[in-house]
């Protein structure tokens, strides 16, 4: 005969699935910024230490690139001089690149702004800022899930693409080359006056050390 768990036992088990629920929902992000939405506004200081909102570039094409120098997905773009060759050709467009590290202050793959800094100049990155998002309160606001994770925002504050930066999900920089790049497919079409033909895809990479 089967014998059913003593009431102590049972108890047991419902604190650990409970503790694993809230564990689960306290990784992930409470909100989701989707194509079509307003972007959601922020202030982050960049690794001077001035003060970046969004806000100061209303009239503009904004890309947010969720990024961490830890992550071998991020690493693959860096060392592939993929992400240099974006930040660097659209820069040149009037299009404002935006690096926001979101991993938390507690966590042991926080960077500094010295640190991020450092490592930005030694990838010969290209981005209008490097932000510090030490609370990740703009990263939860966004619900990046991923480094690389990736946001269009055009002149009107509206967010016209949100996903991976490309179709090769794997961590391998010689498959950066012939991927198909969603947030240059997406710029290209916006900034010609185009709908964004993909808005919305699903990013890779490592999650964010929230």
């Amino acid at each position: 005969m089967r014998l059913l768990p003593s009431a102590p036992s049972a108890l047991s088990a419902s604190l650990a699935l409970a503790a694993a629920v809230c564990a689960l929902v306290a990784a992930t992000p409470a909100l989701a910024a989707t194509a079509g939405a307003p972007a959601p506004t922020f202030t982050l200081n960049d690794t001077a230490g001035k003060p970046v909102s969004l806000a100061d570039y209303r009239g503009k094409f904004v890309v947010l690139e969720w990024t961490n120098p830890e992550c071998p997905f991020v690493q693959k773009h860096y060392v592939s001089r993929n992400m240099q060759g974006l930040q660097k050709e659209w820069g040149a467009k009037d299009v404002v690149w935006l690096s926001i590290n979101s991993t938390n202050a507690n966590h042991g793959e926080f960077k500094t702004a010295e640190e991020m800094a450092r490592w930005m100049r030694a990838q010969g990155g290209a981005p209008a800022a490097t932000l510090i998002d030490g609370s990740s309160a703009t990263g939860r606001a966004y619900g990046a899930k991923t480094t690389p994770h990736m946001f269009v925002v055009d002149p009107t504050g509206k967010l016209i693409y949100n996903g991976a930066i490309d179709d090769r999900r794997s961590s391998n920089p010689a498959d950066a080359k012939a991927a198909n790049n969603y947030v240059r497919a997406a710029l290209t079409e916006a900034t010609a006056g185009k709908p964004v033909t993909v808005a919305s895809t699903t990013p890779y990479g490592c999650s964010v050390k929230y």
